[in-house]
């Protein structure tokens, strides 16, 4: 039993006690009973507090993760592109060493993109092939006319105007095609694997990455190097391409699987093989006039006298 002193004995104040016991009607305010209030007139006019607020969005996000589900925006709209350019630079060095490198049985959209596709790689890539591709050829043409008579050299910025129209055409059309191409077949057969249209334009950007450091090898004035860094190129960019849309359509009919595959493989070489016999062309020979066989020498000759006359 606790003492009569004891200081943590719970004690009424006198005058308190006499005033309530005076006038018993009185009415007493506390101050819960204030934040009480005032608290239901805030939610009353519709103002909701910062904590609850930040805890309701948290909660969406839990259960958008949870559900596996994402706010999509319209394709339309600015919000709909900028997902596919929020990308770490960690995941964009994976992507193209993944490129560059491909294992057997190793799938790059499900190995590297896992449902998360981007463009902000493909679109560098393809912007610094072609770049890369200009630049390269006007200093192969150089240094292939270097010291010959009469050469004045002259810039070809036309050259970027046809490289970019060749890398981008074939970074956004063939997968486009592609797309329809499967998604037409995926209707027709059933149990086929399908990509969407950003995953496959991935893939075709990130697997230009290998031509980059083969097309600064074509500068150097050899046409065997030039060939060997071309083969090495298309084997390691058609292997990627093969590995991954292989999955897409080895339960289809025989003919179809052959005519897909061939056609990765032959836009892939048309593409490389293209450049290379474009922009770095062997340059021709001049021939002196006094080692001219004496029949060039009669027939220009003869074709300068009927020009003047």
């Amino acid at each position: 039993m606790a003492s009569a002193n004891d200081p943590f004995q719970f004690q009424e104040f006198e005058e308190a006690a006499s005033l309530l016991e005076a006038d018993r009607d009185a009415t007493t305010i506390t101050i819960d009973d204030e934040d009480t209030k005032a608290e239901k007139q805030r939610i009353a006019a519709g103002f909701i507090p910062d904590g609850d607020d930040e805890d309701r969005l948290a909660s969406d996000d839990k259960t958008e993760l949870l559900s596996g589900q994402k706010k999509s925006a319209p394709f339309w709209t600015f919000e709909y592109y900028q997902q596919f350019f929020d990308i770490e630079t960690h995941h964009v060095r994976e992507r193209i060493i993944g490129s560059m490198v491909p294992w057997p049985r190793k799938n790059f959209i499900h190995v590297y993109l896992r449902r998360n596709p981007d463009l902000y790689g493909p679109f560098w890539i393809c912007t610094t092939l072609v770049f890369a591709i200009a630049i390269s050829g006007n200093i192969s043409t150089f240094l292939g006319k270097l010291g010959k008579p009469n050469y004045k050299y002259t810039p070809e910025f036309g050259k970027v105007t046809i490289a970019a129209t060749a890398i981008f055409s074939y970074a956004w059309l063939v997968p486009l095609a592609l797309w329809g191409f499967l998604l037409w077949r995926n209707n027709k057969a059933m149990n086929l694997v399908t990509y969407s249209f950003m995953e496959i334009i991935c893939v075709y950007g990130y697997s230009l990455a290998i031509y980059i450091p083969a097309v600064v090898l074509w500068i150097l004035p050899y046409e065997w190097l030039r060939w060997c860094s071309i083969m090495v190129a298309l084997c390691l960019s058609g292997s990627v391409l093969v590995m991954t849309f292989w999955p897409a359509v080895r339960d289809d009919h025989p003919k179809m699987i052959i005519a897909t595959m061939s056609a990765i493989v032959v836009l892939n070489t048309l593409l490389a093989v293209g450049c290379k016999v474009y922009f770095f062309s062997k340059p021709e020979t001049l021939i002196p006039v006094e080692h001219a066989p004496a029949a060039e020498v009669i027939k220009t000759t003869h074709a300068a006298a009927t020009h003047s006359t």
